[in-house]
């Protein structure tokens, strides 16, 4: 007795696509999962050529797969991680992430007839929900990613981050022999516009200060926040008139800028050190810091809103 009556329905109520062509690519089959999905009936598309039914097939690709299952019998696979999908079919998935297509993982299998015909069968099976837990998996990991290397309130680097960027920077400079400057700055009297705006006022100058300051580097520059209203900036392959030209810049930039908060305009002023990479020693970051720290100092106590570049004549007292 046959088993068609057993393999017809187990085939129309499978969970997955299936397809089956010629060796000429001529359809042969597709079960009621790609006829609802793919909205076509088997009755209109059998014997057309696959490639001018699905007209979005990777049509190169696909032909040397079906080609080397038939010749080799051997299946052939390809994962939603390989290609993200070979028919172009909607998902059910009410959110997806970034793609309106159903993630696949396909399995081409090779058959023959009674007479020695010989075909192949496309199985699909819907990855959609694999897909998905990747992308947010991806997105998940990226934000924490981005969490670790940036400060929360400026979106500039924090910290550890920065340092860790300065330490290499210093390396790379002795690799190549390249000057390497850092600037350290802060908000002159910073406290002040805390005591008069409130601490959402001092926030609000702090983050719009850092795009201010982004705006004027380049993709090679490092730009931090040290602590509470100070900020640093690493300067690659830049010498100490590079420098100074740089933060002289940025002094007059923030000078001339009105920030608007609320009701109020408020005019704020940097003060910065610059500071070069003198040597090589394994305390050569930590010294570059305080130099450019004693420089912004002495900036202070020169009367703020200016720049000055550390020598050894200054001094911290």
């Amino acid at each position: 007795m046959s088993e068609s009556w057993l393999f017809g329905p187990v085939l129309s109520q499978l969970n997955s696509g299936i397809l089956v062509v010629d060796t000429a690519f001529r359809l042969v089959y597709i079960n009621h999962f790609l006829e609802r999905h793919a909205k076509l009936q088997l009755l209109d598309v059998k014997n057309k050529v696959l490639f001018d039914v699905f007209t979005d097939l990777p049509e190169s690709w696909l032909r040397r797969k079906f080609e080397t299952v038939v010749s080799l019998q051997t299946p052939a696979f390809s994962s939603w991680e390989q290609r993200q999908y070979i028919l172009k079919l909607p998902h059910l998935r009410p959110a997806t992430g970034s793609s309106h297509y159903m993630a696949q993982n396909c399995t081409m299998l090779p058959l023959s007839d009674p007479q020695g015909g010989k075909y192949v069968c496309l199985l699909i099976e819907d990855a959609t929900d694999a897909f998905v837990y990747q992308q947010h998996l991806q997105q998940t990991m990226a934000q924490l990613e981005q969490s670790n290397r940036l400060d929360g309130l400026t979106q500039c680097l924090n910290r550890r981050y920065w340092e860790q960027q300065l330490k290499l920077e210093v390396q790379r400079s002795e690799r190549y022999q390249t000057p390497l400057s850092l600037l350290l700055f802060d908000l002159d009297r910073f406290k002040q516009l805390n005591d008069r705006y409130g601490h959402q006022g001092g926030d609000f100058v702090l983050v719009e200060l850092a795009a201010q300051v982004k705006q004027l580097l380049r993709d090679s520059d490092w730009f931090g926040r040290y602590g509470g209203e100070e900020f640093g900036i690493v300067l690659t392959n830049t010498d100490k008139a590079g420098a100074f030209e740089v933060a002289q810049r940025l002094c007059q930039q923030i000078a001339n800028t009105s920030f608007h908060y609320q009701q109020h305009k408020i005019q704020v002023t940097l003060s910065i050190g610059v500071a070069v990479l003198q040597n090589f020693d394994e305390r050569a970051a930590e010294q570059l810091i305080s130099a450019a720290d004693q420089a912004l100092y002495q900036a202070k106590r020169s009367g703020r809103n200016r720049v000055l570049c550390f020598d050894s004549g200054l001094t911290s007292i």
